[in-house]
């Protein structure tokens, strides 16, 4: 008597899932309806329009299906006979939002395959995953009823919520496991080539678990919000990209970032993977428990908006680097690499100054997630703004003789790791600090002024020198430049010398000074700072001229470099020690 779907590999070639749902009971005017949005990415994906072939009877007689709207069905039942849905569904999108079906491997999340069945969604819901082709394992989170070995069977979720928030891996994959303060942690990956370290990655992935466990619940005897965890990472040739979920993640990387045999050194490519790593697994307490207060209840059928993103995202990205650092998986000139990077991102970004992080966050669902060409200086990134924020407010915090630290775990304490608003975060500065934090709340989180970070840095013992810029940088232009196309530019910031010339995204730079160039950058010795210089253009079958002052100041976004400083002052060191371990 339990609201069921039944999902098999239907047919991999195709990339088809078959879903049958079963719901005992059901009213006499069923309503029917599929996600418009999967919680923890924040656009608007129309899952239904992969759905096909949708069909319903009722002991054996068929039921109309009446489509309300875009994604909402209603079914007129006769009796209170179990009513059968059944659908296919299309899967063949590789991220970790939606659904994938090949020979190779299978992926879904519940919000691309499972109907909801409207006013039954707090009601327990079982998946059992049928028809697989031969030698295929199953991985997720999701409370196991009766499985096989390669873990082929029926599970169980205590509501709907619960159901779309454990995705579902298929297929031929390592998998391995480990503990982290006694609590069970399995990885999976898919796609891997034969010369992955998947002890390494056990090893690293725990060292991590460890420290985010005992950052949030104390380093005695800490207990985590959950009695299992499941990596299911995907490997492809190219592709990057996390979704959090309430005792699980679903990862994307490229197969070369994977740890190698025989490699000691780790690559840049490993250290973004263990970012990625660090940062899903810390949302399993900063979003998925501890959440805006919006998010106390999703509304599978809208946007929900909120202006904590750079709460939740932008906080999360600011431990997900740090952890690795504080747990010795990075040094720390590498951090400070890492750290030299976000201030350069968002320092090259003119949108800072049109919108405030707050607003940004509430725009996510038109901006962030619906990227053009113009985004650059429409918005700025929640996620990098919100990373720098944390750290203007740990570096003022740890000098008012307190942390972030302290201010998430009072957060998750009085919240009981429950929906927080911005009011509770400013009790929480003002309590673990012992002063207002509105001004710098306002200034940092809903002005658009610079974050005065260069000082709160130097107070931590770290310098700042700015770096070269390249010519792209000086006059506010971004490219993509290959030997078949050229330099193209494909973003032409506000305010820059490029703009002003007349420069717009999609031209083509053929030459500039007479010279024809395969690099931006070689133009730099054709170039005078204050002087103007000939640029060719190709747009639209036209051959354009236009003439581009060349700067003599940095441009929009000269990168910084970020060093320890060797000696620093006494409390400059015990606060920089503090901040980032030994």
């Amino acid at each position: 008597m339990t609201i069921s779907y039944r999902v098999d590999a239907a047919d991999v070639h195709a990339h088809q899932f078959h879903v049958t749902l079963r719901v005992p009971r059901p009213a006499a005017a069923q309503r029917l309806s599929l996600p418009v949005w999967i919680p923890g990415s924040y656009l608007v994906r129309e899952f239904a329009r992969h759905l096909s072939d949708l069909r319903a009877e009722q002991g054996g007689r068929p039921v109309a299906l009446e489509q309300l709207d875009k994604t909402t069905w209603l079914a007129r039942c006769a009796g209170r006979g179990e009513l059968t849905v059944s659908a296919r569904v299309h899967a063949f999108d590789t991220s970790v939002r939606c659904a994938f079906l090949d020979a190779q491997r299978g992926f879904f999340n519940g919000t691309g395959l499972c109907l909801r069945v409207e006013g039954r969604e707090a009601e327990p819901h079982r998946v059992q995953v049928g028809a697989l082709p031969r030698g295929w394992q199953v991985a997720t989170a999701m409370r196991a009823l009766k499985v096989d070995a390669n873990g082929r069977g029926t599970y169980e979720a205590a509501d709907y919520d619960e159901l779309v928030d454990h995705p579902f891996e298929l297929g031929r994959f390592w998998r391995g496991a480990f503990r982290a303060h006694g609590v069970p942690h399995e990885f999976v990956v898919a796609g891997a080539l034969p010369d992955f370290d998947g002890e390494r990655l056990l090893a690293d992935a725990r060292r991590i678990c460890e420290a985010q466990i005992a950052f949030w619940h104390g380093a005695r005897k800490p207990r985590a919000p959950f009695d299992r965890y499941v990596f299911l990472l995907n490997t492809a040739e190219d592709g990057h990209g996390g979704l959090e979920h309430r005792a699980s993640t679903a990862l994307l990387t490229a197969r070369r970032n994977l740890p190698q045999l025989g490699r000691a050194e780790a690559s840049e490519g490993y250290v973004e993977l263990l970012g990625l790593i660090s940062h899903e697994y810390f949302h399993t307490w900063n979003v998925k428990r501890l959440r805006p207060a919006e998010f106390a209840r999703y509304d599978y059928t809208r946007e929900n908006y909120t202006r904590l993103l750079w709460f939740f995202e932008g906080f999360t990205s600011y431990y997900d680097d740090l952890i690795l650092r504080r747990c010795g998986l990075i040094d720390t000139p590498r951090y400070l690499r890492l750290l030299a990077r976000t201030v350069g991102s968002v320092a090259a970004v003119p949108g800072r100054e049109a919108q405030s992080v707050a607003e940004a966050s509430f725009d996510a669902w038109v901006k962030f997630y619906r990227p053009d060409e113009n985004t650059p200086n429409a918005t700025i990134s929640y996620y990098a703004k919100g990373a720098l924020v944390a750290l203007a407010l740990d570096l003022s915090l740890r000098r008012d003789g307190s942390s972030l630290d302290a201010v998430m775990r009072a957060l998750w304490n009085a919240s009981g790791g429950g929906p927080i608003g911005e009011a509770d975060i400013a009790a929480a500065l003002q309590g673990c600090a012992g002063r207002s934090y509105a001004r710098e709340l306002a200034e940092w989180v809903h002005g658009r002024a610079e974050l005065p970070l260069k000082g709160l840095l130097h107070g931590a013992g770290i310098a700042w020198q700015a770096q070269p810029a390249t010519l792209a940088q000086r006059v506010g232009l971004r490219v993509a430049e290959s030997a078949l196309t050229g330099v193209k530019a494909t973003h032409v910031l506000r305010g820059g010398a490029a703009e002003a010339a007349g420069v717009a995204p999609g031209d083509e730079v053929l030459a500039v000074a007479g010279w024809r160039i395969r690099r931006l950058d070689d133009a730099l010795r054709l170039m005078r700072p204050g002087q103007g210089s000939e640029w060719l253009l190709a747009r639209d079958q036209r051959v354009l001229a236009v003439r581009v002052v060349l700067p003599r100041d940095a441009g929009i976004g000269a990168p910084v470099q970020l060093a320890a400083d060797a000696k620093p002052a006494p409390a400059a060191q015990a606060l920089r020690e503090a901040w980032l371990g030994r």
